[in-house]
């Protein structure tokens, strides 16, 4: 990943050369060089990060029909501040359905390495109409992504704020189920660098979460890590997906079985990484229709 500089080794470059070193030493003490990064036991290698840009070589956050499929009934949706990290304002975008009456279970929507972009907000949407109050939080201070190259920095960027992160997920779970809130269970859902986040909130509120759905974010399998949860987690991942392999998915299934949680994984035979993302040219119709039918049928069992 990093080249050798020919040159001779003047003081900026010394100084570049710390400072790439210095990067690498906190991604890997976080175990977060994947993407599902955010999952800190501590397995990643300096590779993972690659083997992920690797699966988006040639992408776009161009809507994907998981973004252009319409609710299945109006909802209101709006831009809201839903906490504050260090002194700044924390801005998602909040949808519900436009009928509801009464308290709505919670979501916290978690976006794909691509960002918060606009089909991120059209899938919450989608989610929203469910029957759910889904906050979309934003992970990367406003940014989004255009190309490959550039959510990559910003995965790096939000891989070295892993406390702040931490900290923006625990005040979307209380603006959802907060005091004075209407919501009654909360779950989290994400996609790629969201979908290990997605566990990684499940880790960080074990007694607090409801229901926690990932596709096809990085995986844990440290029983001690495992242990605390009390919540069903649903799993969806793609057997061709060159970041997450199949073996680590099995043994993050087999442990969690064994301490005796929760859980269901489906990997999709033939799926590629990203295969229902909202953002981006991997999406996998036939795949993506099923593992959206398991998503709102086990929030749908969990929930409500």
């Amino acid at each position: 990943m990093f080249r050798p500089d020919p040159r001779p080794p003047g003081r900026m470059a010394y100084a570049r050369a710390v400072r790439s070193h210095t990067l690498l030493a906190v991604l890997a003490v976080y175990g977060l060089l994947s993407c599902g990064d955010g999952v800190a036991d501590g397995t990643a290698d300096s590779g993972s990060l690659d083997r992920m840009a690797a699966e988006h070589v040639g992408d776009a956050p161009v809507a994907s029909a998981a973004a252009t499929a319409e609710p299945s009934r109006p909802v209101t949706a709006e831009a809201t501040t839903y906490g504050q990290v260090d002194g700044r304002e924390l801005r998602g975008f909040l949808a519900r359905p436009a009928d509801a009456a009464g308290p709505l279970p919670g979501l916290i929507v978690i976006h794909e390495w691509w960002g918060l972009n606009a089909n991120v907000r059209s899938v919450t949407e989608r989610l929203a109409a469910e029957g759910y109050a889904a906050l979309a939080v934003d992970l990367y201070d406003g940014e989004v992504a255009g190309d490959p190259a550039r959510a990559r920095e910003l995965v790096t960027s939000a891989m070295q704020r892993v406390p702040e992160l931490q900290a923006n997920l625990r005040q979307a779970h209380a603006f959802l189920a907060g005091s004075g809130s209407e919501t009654q269970k909360v779950g989290t859902i994400g996609w790629c660098f969201g979908g290990g986040w997605s566990l990684e909130t499940a880790l960080l509120l074990p007694d607090e979460i409801d229901a926690t759905v990932i596709y096809y974010g990085r995986v844990v399998t440290d029983p001690a890590r495992l242990e605390p949860l009390s919540m069903p987690l649903l799993g969806l991942f793609g057997s061709e997906d060159g970041s997450i392999p199949v073996a680590d998915v099995r043994a993050f299934e087999s442990e969690l079985v064994r301490l005796g949680k929760s859980v269901e994984i489906h990997v999709y035979d033939g799926a590629h990484h990203a295969f229902a993302n909202p953002s981006g040219t991997r999406y996998d119709a036939a795949a993506a229709e099923d593992a959206w039918r398991r998503t709102t049928a086990f929030l749908q069992k969990h929930l409500h």
